[in-house]
């Protein structure tokens, strides 16, 4: 079951993170968009994550400005109860947070260079716990159902990516 997880999360990764290659549309339409909830070490939402590579040594991912955008807005984590975030990126424990805020990173016209990423980062372990809840046009209401949970205990129930 973590394996598919994994590979669940690489398809989305590569969903978020604009691969270069073309998916058909029934590709795209089969990979369903994960509600992911974390809880940081500091307050990063208004920081823009960038995907590092297992060892942290060298950025894998990140966004262009024009992709730090879902449904035509900044792509801001939402705030959850008791300090948790419902991702809208494409987080993963290899995830960092750039010194960069999205408003900040939108209005770039080219992405620096990677040395130049990998130099803003301000934190390579920022997570204290990610959780996978599935898939997330599950929840009817996200917010209130996703802090129904948290308030209860009960992302334990769910799959902890870290």
């Amino acid at each position: 079951m973590n394996n598919t997880i994994g590979i669940l999360m690489v398809m989305l990764l590569q969903f978020v993170y604009g691969c270069k290659a073309k998916q058909s549309n029934a590709a795209q339409a089969a990979i369903k968009e994960q509600a992911v909830v974390y809880k940081t070490k500091a307050d990063y939402s208004k920081l823009v994550p960038v995907l590092l590579s297992a060892d942290k040594k060298e950025i894998v991912g990140y966004p262009a400005p024009k992709d730090v955008f879902r449904n035509g807005v900044l792509a801001l984590p939402t705030a959850l109860a008791k300090g948790y975030f419902l991702d809208n990126r494409g987080i993963t424990p290899n995830s960092a947070f750039l010194n960069i805020t999205y408003d900040e990173y939108a209005k770039l016209t080219a992405v620096p260079t990677l040395q130049e990423l990998y130099n803003k980062i301000t934190d390579k372990n920022p997570f204290e716990e990610i959780y996978n809840l599935g898939d997330r046009s599950r929840f009817k209401n996200e917010v209130k159902d996703l802090n129904k949970i948290i308030e209860k205990g009960d992302l334990k129930k769910f799959t902890r990516v870290k």
